[in-house]
């Protein structure tokens, strides 16, 4: 009996690999075959440009742009792109007085586009030799203006000097552009002039007029009763003034009980006190003083009357409806400070920086830069607390300390910002409505307005006046006045 032999001494058997394996491997065999044969026979490629397919036929049609000249390579854009640097070197070659080589880049500019247009009328590419002598020419004329530093380095400074010149040339249009505004707005005109006249001729001739006059002194207590309500104006503007005193009569409940008292200068003090003679107001007293005869008001008492006698300050200054009454004006509680006004710090150009010399110590170590300042033309006094405080002696103390004019420039703003630092009561803005001579306001902000300020230079009674605002005006002046229509005033 024969036995079977163990594991371990069985004889190895040899394994075959399937059918499945040896079909993969002769497909690879063969596709690798296919691709170095395919590689073979490929014939050399040469360089070209590379093509790119245009979707925009209706858009270059439109433009009369041809597909060449998107192209990479065209000629049409490197021609293109000559005319516009030659173009800059025209500018440049002009500012520099070569008028020679401007008219030489001008030329082959317009050669250049003259082969443009011929080639967009016809609608085919440029071809480089029809091109190349103009390429050629206007590259030789680029290089000249690079040799004659036309480049962009010293354009850009160029640029840079023109641009600080211009920009001087405006500073200094818009000072002689303020400074006639201003002038304009400080000369009378001649339809002012001949009402002054006529008053004045008036006055001397007709006794009548000082008749009234000296009937209406019967009326002197009224001037100094403090039961009634008192307004300062302070101006050579006779139709102005008369427009004041008008519109405050028309406004007013109790006409009767309001006095203006008026001071103006010599020259219109006669035609002044002729026209509140030879009109009436609804019952309102007017008082026509001029300050010539304040004898107190001279320049050892008041130190800017002493700097007014100085030749430059003098060339400074000189040179060139609402219902309701004004009443409440004169209850109101100003909590112990002397000066009632509206505040104008809405914009920074309205603060005290903006004013006075903050690097001089005295003005440094006192006042606040970024305090508001407050609107001339319409203030509220209290005359018990002024003289309590010693306003005026505040007044002249800064007026003697800026002598020099170190701690401002000249004006009348400056020092009656320091005179009243901290003694000034916030009004509401609707007791003093500022901008109808300069800027537009709101129409709601003037029906609620009391007090209507034409500040700036264009006064309704100027030509440069602003006509939105002009009807505010008209309607408390009397253009049938026969003064007024033998002036020509309308």
């Amino acid at each position: 009996m024969m036995r079977r032999r163990g594991v371990d001494s069985r004889r190895p058997v040899r394994r075959r690999f399937s059918n499945a394996f040896w079909f993969a491997l002769f497909g690879l065999v063969v596709l690798f075959l296919i691709v170095v044969l395919s590689r073979e026979k490929r014939p050399a490629s040469r360089p070209a440009a590379p093509h790119r397919i245009y979707r925009y036929s209706n858009l270059v049609q439109g433009l009369n742009v041809t597909e060449e000249m998107l192209g990479p390579y065209s000629i049409t854009r490197q021609l293109t792109d000559q005319i516009s640097l030659a173009k800059s070197y025209v500018v440049i070659a002009k500012e520099n007085n070569n008028l020679q080589f401007a008219w030489e880049l001008s030329a082959q500019i317009r050669n250049s586009q003259v082969i443009l247009s011929n080639a967009a009328i016809r609608r085919a590419p440029l071809t480089a030799r029809e091109s190349e002598t103009a390429i050629r020419n206007m590259a030789l004329l680029l290089f000249q203006a690079q040799q004659l530093h036309y480049d962009s380095a010293t354009s850009i400074m160029k640029l840079k000097a023109k641009i600080q010149s211009l920009e001087e040339q405006t500073h200094s249009i818009t000072e002689k552009s303020s400074k006639y505004g201003q002038i304009a707005a400080e000369e009378v005109p001649k339809s002012l002039y001949c009402l002054g006249v006529r008053l004045t001729v008036e006055w001397f001739r007709s006794s009548n007029i000082q008749r009234k006059l000296l009937e209406g002194r019967q009326t002197t207590e009224k001037l100094k009763d403090n039961n009634l309500y008192h307004f300062c104006v302070f101006s050579d503007n006779i139709l102005a003034t008369s427009v004041v005193v008008n519109s405050t009569a028309l406004s007013s409940h109790n006409p009767a009980s309001i006095v203006f008292h008026l001071v103006t200068d010599e020259v219109n003090y006669a035609p002044m006190k002729a026209w509140f003679a030879m009109n009436s107001f609804r019952g309102v007293t007017v008082e026509v003083q001029k300050f010539e005869d304040f004898t107190w008001l001279n320049a050892s008492y008041v130190p800017v009357l002493k700097q007014l006698q100085d030749s430059e300050t003098q060339n400074y200054y000189f040179s060139g409806n609402n219902g309701d009454d004004l009443t409440p004006l004169f209850t109101i509680d100003l909590n112990g400070k002397v000066n009632g006004a509206v505040e104008t710090c809405m914009e920074t150009f309205h603060r005290y920086h903006k004013y006075l010399n903050f690097s001089h110590p005295l003005i440094r170590g006192h006042f606040d830069p970024d305090a508001c300042g407050w609107a001339f033309g319409m203030n509220v006094f209290d005359l018990v607390e002024w003289r309590k405080r010693n306003v005026t002696g505040i007044y002249h103390y800064w007026q003697e300390r800026n002598v020099d004019r170190t701690l401002w420039k000249l004006g009348t703003l400056p020092p009656g910002l320091l005179t009243f630092y901290g003694l000034t009561h916030p009004l509401d803005p609707k007791w003093h409505v500022l901008g109808l001579g300069y800027t537009n306001v709101e129409s709601h902000v003037i029906e609620k307005g009391a007090v209507l300020h034409f500040n700036g230079n264009s006064k309704p009674w100027l030509k440069i006046g602003m006509e939105k605002y002009k009807p505010l005006w008209d309607k408390h002046v009397d253009y049938s006045h026969p003064l007024l229509q033998q002036c020509n005033i309308h």
